[in-house]
Formats: C-alpha cells, structure tokens, sequence
C-alpha cells in the first residue's frame, strides 16, 4: 500500500499591514537587483492583492533596468575601448560611467516606489517593458 501525500495547504492572505509592507519592499529591494521583486512576486503575489500589483510592478521595472544595464555596459565597453585607442580619453571616461547612473537612476525609482507604496498610494515606473502580467 502507497500513502497518499498530504493534502497542501495555502498560506494565510496577507494583513493589510503586511500586504503594504511586502508590496513596498518588492520596490525598496529593487536598490540591489531583481532579486527581492522576484521572491516577493513569486512567494507573495496570491496573499495578497497589492503585493500582487506592486510586485509585479518592480519585477518589471527590474527587468527592464536588467537589459538596460547590459545593454549600456556592453554599448559603454565599446565606446571607451574606441575613444581610448583614439586617444579621446574624456569620452572614454564619461562613457565608462553610464551603467553607474542607471543604477542611480533604479535606486531612486526604487525608493520612490517604495515610499509611494508605503504611504498607501501605488507606483508605476515612469518607463518599463510590461513582460510580467
């Protein structure tokens, strides 16, 4: 005879409290990567409703920052490895620069997500690819 597993059992949704608290971090956690908005998104999104849509939201916008930085390191490497042996060392070293303002640029949307989401309003990132639905 073979036992049945046992049945699983959903968590508990989320307090209201608690559900402001998760949704703000998913966008605070968005200040060291996409892994904090992914873990909230993936462990958190059916307890509750505003984490669900915040989640989502920084998960998006962290993927979009994601690619963006790629995108500017790899765009950033070839400009300076041009300007150098050129001999244009200022262009080399501003452009070298650019994946450090993007990341500027997600900490303070971050933030500003989360402290919008904490005192009880909701955020939209002002520019994000909508991957995650």
């Amino acid at each position: 005879m073979t036992d049945a597993p046992p049945p699983t059992v959903a968590a508990a949704p989320l307090t209201a409290a608690e559900d402001k608290l998760w949704a703000s971090l998913a966008h605070f956690g968005g200040i060291v990567g996409i892994l904090p908005s992914l873990i909230v998104f993936l462990v958190f999104r059916e307890r509750g409703e505003r984490t669900k849509q915040e989640s989502r939201e920084a998960l998006n916008w962290q993927i979009t920052f994601t690619i963006g930085w790629i995108a500017l390191s790899i765009i950033g490497a070839i400009i300076s490895f041009v300007a150098y042996s050129a001999r244009v060392y200022v262009v080399g070293d501003l452009v070298g620069y650019l994946p450090l303002i993007w990341w500027i640029v997600n900490a303070v949307l971050s933030v500003l997500g989360g402290v919008k989401v904490q005192s009880g309003g909701s955020y939209r990132y002002p520019f994000a690819l909508r991957l995650v639905k």
